[in-house]
């Protein structure tokens, strides 16, 4: 079951709507592909820079507490072993990488099932702008972006994701700094970033070049102007250049062909 979309504009809601893909906003939801997916993610955001110092690397401890005979005590080598108050640690953290190995489609699978999700419960929504002209704009950036997600207090009270192109400086600078809203480039969604934010709000540009399929185009022009100027060109009149050839008005005659065998008299 396709899902479609009515496209918001700055100064309103358009007359065009969108059909978004059903091989990308319409497909099962796996919920433990999804949870596998969003853990590798977590995992691998984390720098594993912790570490703690064994008995080997705690300053100190190099000479024998007491004798190892006679004293009716347990032998010790070192008052920096891990049954002593600062003493080394047994089996810390050390440092180590997080990251799980998880296929491309195994991510994609995961993504599209995110999307899916969302789409179905009506949280997808699509933008051809948020600011009229080449100036940013915060104010009327929030006001397209509450429209479109169907908010009508004055206070953005969920999280949205919005997913703009990289080149779409008005839109980046626009909503950068606006609260509650995440930005994202095309090619940066992700699956945990989808489920955590509310509503997804795509701008046509993205969204096109995220699945794929081309914007809508403009009409096209008429084909009396390539007709005119071949009529144009076939009306030329045509002028006898110095050599007795023919050219057109529009062209620089001809250059006659140069002699190459020498006169009579002449040495080769």
């Amino acid at each position: 079951m396709s899902v479609t979309v009515s496209v918001v504009s700055p100064s309103g809601r358009a007359g065009q709507d969108v059909e978004l893909p059903d091989e990308i906003f319409s497909v099962p939801v796996n919920v433990p592909l999804i949870h596998q997916v969003v853990v590798a993610q977590e995992a691998a955001a984390r720098q594993g820079t912790h570490a703690t110092k064994t008995r080997g690397l705690v300053r100190g401890g190099g000479k024998k507490p007491y004798r190892q005979k006679g004293t009716g005590r347990a032998r010790q080598g070192s008052i920096r072993a891990p049954q002593y108050a600062g003493g080394g640690t047994v089996h810390g953290p050390q440092p180590r990488s997080y990251v799980q190995r998880t296929p491309k489609k195994m991510k994609a699978a995961a993504l599209r099932g995110a999307l899916s999700d969302r789409a179905a419960s009506g949280r997808i929504a699509v933008v051809s702008g948020f600011v009229d002209g080449d100036q940013p704009r915060t104010h009327d950036a929030m006001a397209v972006l509450r429209t479109a997600i169907g908010l009508l207090d004055a206070k953005l009270n969920a999280r949205v994701l919005v997913v703009a192109q990289a080149e779409d400086e008005v839109t980046w600078k626009s909503l950068r700094n606006a609260p509650g809203v995440r930005l994202l480039a095309t090619g940066q969604l992700n699956t945990y970033d989808v489920l955590a934010s509310e509503h997804i709000v795509f701008t046509e540009a993205a969204l096109s070049a995220f699945t794929g399929q081309p914007e809508a185009a403009a009409p096209a022009p008429a084909k009396a102007s390539t007709a005119k100027a071949s009529t144009a060109k076939a009306s030329k009149p045509a002028t006898e250049s110095a050599d007795g050839t023919e050219s057109s008005a529009g062209e620089a005659p001809k250059a006659p062909r140069r002699r190459t065998t020498p006169k009579e008299g002449e040495e080769q």
